[in-house]
């Protein structure tokens, strides 16, 4: 197998409406702005959103996200308007497995952005760019059962629901257990 630090592919593809490329310096501002804005929202589903981050700590973050994606261990993509270039949301490919070829999809948008489609847009061209660019033989989304936005994108998009693991960890907002549903798809 081919060291993943050696493969080569884009670090950016487009969409109908979405620019979306790999996260670099200075980039944090933007990200900041959009997490400030839909810290409410996005709280109650990812770990990062719980605590106060400054933007110097997302600038970091940024970096740290540049580097890991040339080093091939996490793909971070960052989400622009393609026509505006204002900046919507983040996704990307996580917990590779290049042996098995096989990725999981995270995603947040600013709120501010929310119900115009983006997500599933993007969700949909980050899919194609892991089967058609990357040669998956599988892409899993994980989400909070009581998520239903992020299942609805799931659900739009012809994943599978696999199963669910019921109380596997404690839920983002509370000490409560959460049940994860587990989506896949096998081709595209």
């Amino acid at each position: 197998m081919q060291q993943p630090i050696l493969k080569e592919f884009p670090q950016e593809f487009h969409t109908r409406r979405l620019f979306i490329r790999l996260p670099l310096p200075g980039d944090g501002t933007a990200v900041y702005e959009a997490i400030q804005a839909s810290r409410k929202e996005l709280k109650k589903w990812l770990p990062f959103a719980k605590s106060e981050q400054t933007l110097e700590e997302t600038e970091i973050n940024i970096r740290e996200s540049h580097v890991d994606f040339l080093k091939r261990e996490d793909l971070r993509f960052l989400i622009f308007d393609r026509v505006s270039g204002a900046f919507i949301g983040s996704t990307g490919l996580h917990r590779i497995d290049w042996d098995v070829s096989k990725f999981e999809i995270g995603y947040w948008i600013d709120s501010r952005c929310q119900g115009k489609g983006y997500m599933t847009e993007a969700v949909a061209g980050l899919t194609e760019f892991a089967f058609q660019t990357l040669g998956a033989n599988r892409v899993e989304i994980k989400c909070d059962e009581r998520n239903e936005r992020s299942r609805a994108i799931c659900e739009r998009l012809g994943y599978t629901l696999e199963g669910i693991h019921r109380q596997d960890s404690r839920a983002i907002d509370s000490d409560e257990l959460r049940n994860t549903c587990i989506y896949a798809r096998i081709e595209w």
